[in-house]
């Protein structure tokens, strides 16, 4: 018997983000987006009642489990149960079906999908320059722009109180976040389309930046980050996850998280198949790529594969790490192949215009992204089920580094919320109209104010469901690990 879905149906229709604003002259956008006010209230935004014991959205994280590797879900929980915040940043699709039922505006643009402060970081552009931007894009997809912003401020909140600063700290960081959106979206809105397009954000200019501003501080969170972020290449990789047998490079054995796919048969799998299957994943990757990036891609020689679990909210979705060597073992190259399924936000917002999710994924992160990885593709395969599995590959290290979250005390917090936030209008300006966007936000802190106590009852209601989801794992109604 087909389980029940306790998805709520599908609420906002698929739209064509160009149709928005290129019929319109910009007088005509700014216009549309102050008329909106009439429609959807800033104030309205605000509104959030919290519902104690809602065991059925806890239902949502069990019926994504169903379709995941069942022996990496105990992981997945334990990630999840270790505080709220960390039980945030695994539960999108329940954050997703509560956004369906607050205000929308109607201005379409790319979303991130799942643009919580733990889903943006470092890593290297093509000039070999640290930049900051999102790095993740597992959930986008074409929706609200308002449902980003809501999930970038709540998981401030969170964050906050999961490393016990004060609510007024707290709300500062939270009101900084949104103020920096706001008020980058209405400066993207007025530059030259190219300009805005190549806009980004140097990590050391930032850091330097924001030096100024507090006296000559630096924050040390965020260098900390920076330096570590610098030493993550490909030969970081290979020296922390394989060896040289004399003959190869072959990945350590560090189950569950790193599994060489020599050892699989201890999870039932056809190693000959698995090995064709891979074979033919990487083949067909190959042929997204650019010719220039195929050469470069020619120029490498396989050695080995395993089995490697990513992240908080993504473990149990299958993933690969490939090791390539080129002029010798010394050369190497770490390739991270990541099983990519439906958006969360296709239920509401319509399905995705491309031919699988692997193209989805990579179309959207070209989009949102201001310099993405040069060897960035897509893939699929039959996987062992019968069922074709999507793809999206990428580098593994490519510089890229993720801030320390645990640690964040109020300026680390309220630096790294302000970065996320100029990210996130930077993507939105980019793939969306932010003529109307600022327009309707307005010049004043009438937005922002609505946000943050939308924010702030949200994260309460974050706190009620992971009480709930604890309680599950305390009788055993949901397998952890230990």
């Amino acid at each position: 018997m087909q389980q029940q879905s306790h998805l709520t149906p599908s609420v906002h229709p698929p739209v064509d983000v160009r149709s928005w604003y290129q019929a319109r002259t910009p007088e005509e956008r700014r216009a549309a987006g102050e008329a909106l006010r009439a429609r959807v209230p800033l104030a309205s935004h605000a509104v959030w009642q919290v519902r104690e014991g809602r065991r059925a959205a806890i239902s949502l994280l069990e019926e994504q489990s169903a379709v995941r590797v069942s022996e990496l879900i105990p992981l997945r929980y334990k990630r999840m149960s270790a505080n709220a915040f960390t039980f945030y940043r695994g539960t999108v699709l329940i954050m997703t079906e509560d956004l369906s039922h607050t205000p929308v505006t109607g201005v379409p643009v790319q979303c991130v999908g799942d643009a919580h402060i733990g889903n943006f970081g470092m890593f290297r552009s093509p000039s070999a320059r640290l930049v900051f931007d999102v790095n993740d894009f597992d959930e986008t997809t074409t929706g609200p722009w308002e449902w980003d912003i809501k999930r970038l401020a709540c998981s401030v909140e969170i964050c906050g109180r999961a490393n016990g600063l004060r609510p007024k700290e707290r709300h500062d960081a939270v009101m900084r976040c949104l103020r920096s959106y706001r008020e980058h979206v209405a400066e993207y809105a007025e530059m030259d389309y190219l300009d805005a397009w190549y806009d980004h954000i140097d990590v050391a200019e930032s850091l330097a930046r924001y030096a100024r501003t507090t006296g000559g501080k630096r924050n040390r969170t965020l260098q900390q980050a920076a330096e570590k972020a610098a030493k993550k290449d490909n030969d970081a990789a290979a020296a922390k996850l394989t060896y040289f047998d004399g003959r190869k490079l072959r990945f350590k054995s560090k189950p569950p998280e790193l599994v060489p796919l020599s050892e699989l048969q201890d999870y039932y799998y056809d190693l000959e198949a698995l090995q064709a299957r891979i074979d033919t994943l990487f083949e067909h990757y190959r042929h997204s790529l650019y010719e220039d990036r195929r050469h470069v891609l020619d120029l490498y020689h396989y050695q080995d594969t395993a089995r490697k679990v990513v992240g908080v909210g993504s473990v149990g979705q299958r993933a690969w790490a490939t090791i390539l060597t080129g002029r010798d073992a010394s050369d190497p190259l770490m390739i991270q192949m990541k099983e990519a399924t439906h958006s969360v936000l296709e239920h509401y917002c319509g399905a995705s215009p491309y031919a699988t999710h692997g193209e989805r994924v990579v179309q959207g992160q070209k989009l949102i992204q201001s310099t993405a990885d040069i060897l960035l593709g897509w893939s699929s395969f039959i996987g062992e089920d019968g069922r074709t599995r999507d793809y999206y590959v990428r580098q593994l290290w490519n510089g890229k580094g993720s801030i320390d979250l645990d640690d964040l005390d109020y300026l680390g917090l309220s630096d790294l919320s302000r970065l996320c936030a100029r990210c996130l209008a930077h993507a939105h300006a980019r793939t969306g109209d932010a003529l109307a966007i600022a327009a309707y936000m307005g010049d004043d802190t009438e937005f922002d104010e609505a946000v943050a106590a939308f924010a702030d009852s949200y994260a309460d209601q974050t706190e009620a469901d992971y009480e709930v989801f604890m309680n599950l794992i305390g009788i055993g109604a949901l397998p952890c690990a230990r």
